[in-house]
C-alpha cells in the first residue's frame, strides 16, 4: 500500500490523524496534513482506508500494490476514497 495526502485539498480536520497517528500527522500552523510515512505496515493498512473513507475533503488517496507472480511487489491498483 502507498499513501498520498493533496495538501491543497486538506481541510484540517484531523480526523486522519485521531484514526491512524503512526502514518498522518498535522502542520502545528495551519493544521494541513502530513505523513509521518507514505509507505504503511500491513498492520497499519485498514486504519489508513478508513482516515481515506472518512476524509471530508478527499484529501487522501490509498494505491494498492498488487503481488506479481512469484510473491514479488508489483503492478498497483489506485483507490480513492470518494
Amino acid at each position: 500500500m502507498r499513501v498520498q495526502a493533496d495538501q491543497d485539498k486538506c481541510a484540517s480536520s484531523g480526523q486522519c490523524v485521531m484514526t491512524a497517528p503512526d502514518v498522518f500527522d498535522q502542520r502545528e500552523y495551519d493544521g494541513v496534513v502530513f505523513l509521518r510515512t507514505d509507505r504503511p505496515s500491513p498492520e497499519q493498512t485498514e486504519d489508513v482506508r478508513y482516515a481515506a473513507l472518512i476524509c471530508p475533503s478527499r484529501a487522501i488517496t490509498v494505491t494498492e500494490e498488487l503481488p506479481r507472480r512469484g510473491g514479488q511487489a508489483g503492478g498497483a491498483d489506485r483507490l480513492a476514497a470518494g
